[in-house]
């Protein structure tokens, strides 16, 4: 029988999943505070949003600055953000053995960002949406084995 695991809040079993979670990632020789906030950063071109990101004080206040369309948009975001988001979170369970160990722990569960808030990233609440962050977390967790 193939188990399903799901999660959201970083306060729930495998909230370490969520990219809300405080697991510092380095990639191209910065800091980021999580992968939200490097997610996040990563919609811009410019380098003083993307610092700005950088230095938000929680996940959450990542988001928003991300989520503020006031700043421009790189062009390319929708057809580069799955891959992204790919990097973000491969480095977040290298770098953390903790976490490689957890993501290796669940075997060959359905990992599943269940969410009502979000039918891309998640499964919509209801198992409808796309569930692209748990998609994602599968394909880490195969790369992991080897």
């Amino acid at each position: 029988m193939n188990q399903e695991i799901k999660f959201y809040s970083t306060t729930d079993e495998y909230g370490e999943f969520s990219n809300f979670a405080p697991y510092p990632i380095k990639i191209k020789s910065k800091v980021w505070p999580s992968s939200e906030h490097y997610f996040q950063a990563m919609k811009f071109d410019n380098a003083a949003d993307q610092n700005e990101i950088r230095k938000a004080k929680t996940p959450m206040e990542a988001a928003r600055k991300g989520r503020d369309r006031k700043r421009k948009l790189k062009r390319s975001w929708e057809s580069i953000k799955d891959n992204v988001m790919r990097e973000a979170v491969l480095q977040k369970f290298m770098q953390h053995d903790y976490l490689k160990a957890l993501l290796l722990g669940t075997g060959s569960a359905k990992l599943i960002e269940s969410t009502e808030n979000d039918s891309y990233w998640g499964d919509g609440g209801d198992g409808s949406g796309k569930n692209k962050l748990g998609l994602i977390l599968m394909e880490v967790r195969e790369k992991l084995k080897s």
